[in-house]
């Protein structure tokens, strides 16, 4: 036997050896399929304090190491179900019991919103390696790539929505790469975030509502390890209806804005920094359409001014967002409305779609206002004088028509105010403030 040929033999055997062991330490390492599925329900449930049924869980280490689990589903009320997940370990950690996934693919998830929000405060251990008991160690990446295909988010309406979302990884959970969409929508609804070198910034690009939303986010670390999030976004050209349309929201407001955007928050963790998330935008419209009331009728009778709508020139003004325990709350704030020779100014709040605001519009431009008061839902708005500014109006009209009519009714106002009429009853309550500012 020639020496060629016996470091051909002497290689083989080694590599069958090698083989062996490997399948060996797999045999030690990895349960079989029913067992595997037992271990990932008993490390869910410890990790969170809810149980976990899963259907099916295969394993395989050619050619790649994979982990298939399908049929999941949370043991509550209404549960969080998944169709199909796919982990992609990388061996080379598995032999060194170390936690470093390639891959997370999900595919078919639907998350209720109440069933979200019973694993607040339950989670325990670092993600993944809260799951797994025994010497495991997370990498310093311990998720590279997720993606997401067909999850459906299911609001505390019962609205649901479709996301498909793909994001990569840098140490810390920074996401190096990220972009969220919404399927079959047009037009395009998408978030994509692209960190800018190793600094904890981040570029913004939005397609909504057939423009852009683009600008710079930065996260901070602040006292005790908490984080500050803050981005400055600049819509320009955004369609309003089409916009509210993508996400199975009704249109109460037609039209295009520019503007720019102002987001905060402060939280220990990206759960809390979405849950305490504070939004500011400015805005301009030119024109604007409102759907529901027509402001012409509004001096009136009662409900008269309702259904309809009202062409503006212009609208402005400022809104801001804040999640709350009851839903997102809305304040419009300075809002100035132009339409020929109307002109109207007011505020707004909007909670769990019901409206609460006042406003003034002017008959003499700039010199007097007609008070209103806004009120109903979004599906079925309701703008109208009230009792005390209906009577100021008519005393306005008897002693001096036309310019008479808007001073009586602001007068009306006033004193229905002092002796606390319609307009002091108590408003939709404001939640406690949140951490962001």
């Amino acid at each position: 036997m020639t020496r060629t040929r016996r470091w051909l033999l002497g290689t083989g055997v080694a590599v069958l050896l090698f083989l062996g062991g490997l399948g060996w330490f797999a045999w030690r390492l990895l349960p079989s399929d029913d067992a595997l599925a037992a271990r990932i329900s008993e490390g869910f449930e410890r990790a969170s304090g809810i149980g976990l049924r899963v259907g099916g869980a295969t394993w395989s280490l050619r050619p790649a190491p994979v982990v298939v689990l399908s049929d999941l589903a949370t043991a509550q009320p209404r549960p969080i179900t998944v169709r199909r997940m796919v982990l992609r370990p990388r061996l080379s950690a598995l032999l060194r019991r170390t936690i470093a996934i390639e891959a997370i693919e999900v595919e078919g998830a639907v998350l209720p919103q109440p069933s979200v929000r019973a694993f607040r405060g339950r989670w325990k251990g670092d993600g993944v390696s809260g799951m797994i008991a025994g010497a495991w160690t997370p990498a310093e990446i311990p998720v590279e790539r997720l993606r997401l295909q067909d999850l459906v988010w299911i609001n505390r309406r019962d609205i649901a929505l479709a996301y498909d979302a793909e994001l990569r990884f840098d140490p810390g959970w920074r996401p190096r790469e990220a972009e969220v969409r919404r399927p079959g929508v047009s037009p395009t609804t998408r978030l994509r975030l692209t960190r800018e070198g190793e600094e904890d910034r981040w570029r913004v690009q939005i397609d909504a509502g057939g423009g852009t939303w683009n600008g710079q986010a930065a996260l901070q670390t602040v006292d005790k390890g908490g984080l500050r999030l803050g981005a400055e976004l600049e819509p320009r050209g955004v369609d309003v209806g089409e916009l509210v349309t993508a996400f199975g929201r009704h249109k109460a407001i037609e039209g295009r804005f520019d503007g720019r955007t102002e987001v905060r928050s402060e939280g220990d963790n990206v759960g809390e920094l979405v849950r305490h998330l504070n939004t500011r935008t400015r805005f301009a419209m030119r024109p604007a359409t409102l759907k529901g009331f027509d402001l012409s009728k509004v001096v009136g009778p009662p409900g008269a001014a309702r259904g309809g709508q009202t062409v503006l020139d212009e609208l402005t003004g400022t809104v801001e967002t804040q999640n709350t325990g009851d839903g997102i709350l809305l304040r419009y704030q300075g809002l100035q409305a132009r339409s020929g020779v109307l002109s109207a100014s007011g505020s707004a709040s909007v909670l769990n779609r019901r409206l609460n605001g006042e406003m003034a519009i002017d008959l003499v431009d700039g010199l007097v206002g007609v008070p209103l008061k806004l009120a109903g839902t979004l599906d079925n708005p309701q703008l109208s004088m009230t009792g005390g500014a209906l009577a100021g109006a008519a005393v306005g009209t008897a002693v001096l028509p036309g310019v008479g009519t808007a001073i009586g009714a602001r007068v009306g106002q006033q004193v229905e105010k002092l002796f606390g009429g319609e307009d002091e009853k108590k408003t939709p309550r404001r939640p406690a403030p949140s951490k962001a500012r």
